[in-house]
């Protein structure tokens, strides 16, 4: 069975249309959507709509989520003022554009969606606005896999593509004993009853990460939307670049008021967001 995992549309209309007309030629079987179905982009009921024609199963992206709970809703961040302030006018565009018909359909989205052994989220199965990035914890990363009791995690959120492996079959715990961490001047009574140090070896099945990448907002370098089919037989993951007229979503972007930075990002597949020292707590919407 081949299906296909699209991810963060972010109201970019011509971009859903171009990659479901890809997925139509690709021999697919069912699709996957994990969220983000509005912000930034200049067509959120559109999208929206075509989603539910397609009866595409849809988890709960961050912006969908702020859009129903409020701005910020999530608690963290912005990597400065400026990304604060150009955030905040995409919040309020968007919010003041959606229907109530849009509204209601995010507002009952599930925050996660499974099938078989796979698992689909927006962020992490923690929440919508964790970022599972490539260089996170290996420890977290697994422990995030393993929480949902799939082998397979489908997040997006990122905006950007890539498989991880977290297992080979073995998983090696080391304990610190009580006695390695104490002070060098710990009497030797004391540490004659400390527990002694030990470690564990435990057997945990093959575990991946799959980041579907951005259909309406990509920043992996180029303005192509991105998407990812996953073969149930194969267990192959193969990363689909599909070309759309973006151009034609930014001129939409200018014209309806929206912060014009979000038309260069789109043009150019890059984030141009300051960075924070921190990025794991950012949401730079």
């Amino acid at each position: 069975m081949k299906i296909a995992v699209i991810s963060c549309i972010h109201g970019n209309l011509a971009a859903l249309k171009a990659v479901l007309a890809d997925i139509d030629q690709q021999g697919v079987e069912q699709t996957f959507c994990l969220g983000d179905l509005v912000g930034y982009g200049p067509y959120p009921n559109e999208v929206v709509a075509m989603i539910r024609d397609r009866q595409i199963p849809t988890c709960q992206g961050c912006w969908d989520e702020d859009i129903i709970d409020g701005l910020n809703a999530c608690e963290c961040s912005y990597p400065s003022l400026l990304a604060e302030k150009r955030g905040r006018l995409a919040h309020e565009w968007t919010d003041a554009e959606v229907t109530a018909e849009t509204r209601e359909y995010l507002a009952q989205m599930p925050l996660a969606l499974r099938h078989e052994n796979l698992c689909f989220v927006h962020g992490s199965p923690q929440s919508q606005h964790e970022y599972l990035l490539p260089e996170t914890s290996a420890f977290i990363a697994l422990e995030r896999v393993l929480s949902t009791g799939a082998d397979i995690l489908f997040c997006g959120h990122t905006h950007v593509p890539y498989v991880r492996t977290l297992s080979d079959g073995q998983l090696q715990i080391r304990v610190v004993n009580g006695a390695e961490s104490a002070s060098k001047n710990t009497p030797q009574s004391i540490l004659k009853k400390l527990p002694e140090q030990h470690s564990q070896t435990l057997t945990a099945p093959l575990k991946r990460i799959v980041n579907a990448g951005s259909v309406g907002e990509p920043r992996h370098g180029k303005p192509q939307a991105t998407y990812v089919i996953y073969d149930t037989l194969s267990e192959q993951t193969i990363f689909r670049e599909v070309d759309y007229d973006y151009a034609q979503t930014c001129a939409a972007i200018i014209n309806k008021g929206l912060p014009p930075i979000f038309s260069w990002r789109l043009s150019q597949g890059l984030e141009f967001a300051e960075k924070a020292d921190d990025p794991t707590h950012v949401c730079e919407r």
